[in-house]
């Protein structure tokens, strides 16, 4: 929380007329007060994005693994759909000296590049493939969160001004972005992406 500095003994008066100075007492205040309380909302931010980056990426590896498997089931079965060609190709040559026989030909239920895949299939790796996005997507925000964060805290040079208008101005970007609600919001989306997982992974078994 905010430092209980007794800043009549840690700061001097200002002489009168400097008292909004490039170094003025208020600024170096003002700075000090802003540090604690940036420790502890950065503390908090980064405890949620640690957190969430390791989930995230162990669980994008857990069904990326899952995707590879179930992703095979959405390719055409060539060898299939001309094996079934190739029997009615025969049964049509055998029965080409009759024509009575050939309308009784069983036509293939396949026309070439046909898809073989079911209904079950395609809701299966549309949930893994949405998980998926989903965990990536919270990488990626994690990710640049924390170099966001990283140039938060960088240690800025210049006077005590200078220092207190550019914290100033990056803090005023977490309110205008909303930083606090996004990094609140990460969790949640992991818990959909895990559902949606769970409800591929029902269907696929």
């Amino acid at each position: 929380g905010p430092r209980n500095y007794n800043y009549d003994q840690r700061y001097s008066l200002d002489e009168p007329g400097e008292e909004a100075t490039d170094d003025a007492r208020v600024w170096k205040v003002y700075l000090d007060e802003a540090e604690g309380f940036d420790d502890d909302m950065i503390r908090g931010f980064r405890e949620t994005i640690d957190s969430s980056l390791v989930f995230a990426a162990l669980f994008s590896a857990v069904i990326t693994t899952f995707v590879v498997e179930s992703s095979g089931a959405l390719q055409s079965e060539n060898a299939q759909i001309l094996t079934y060609q190739m029997a009615e190709v025969i049964q049509l040559l055998r029965a080409n000296h009759d024509a009575s026989k050939l309308a009784d030909v069983a036509r293939s239920p396949f026309a070439p590049g046909a898809a073989t895949h079911s209904s079950l299939d395609v809701w299966t790796n549309s949930l893994f493939f949405l998980a998926l996005t989903l965990s990536l997507g919270v990488t990626l925000a994690c990710v640049l969160v924390k170099q966001w964060l990283q140039a938060y805290t960088a240690l800025t040079l210049g006077t005590a001004k200078e220092q207190a208008l550019v914290r100033h101005f990056l803090f005023a970007g977490t309110q205008k972005w909303r930083l606090r609600e996004l990094i609140s919001a990460l969790p949640l989306v992991l818990h959909v992406a895990l559902g949606l997982f769970f409800a591929g992974l029902s269907l696929f078994v």
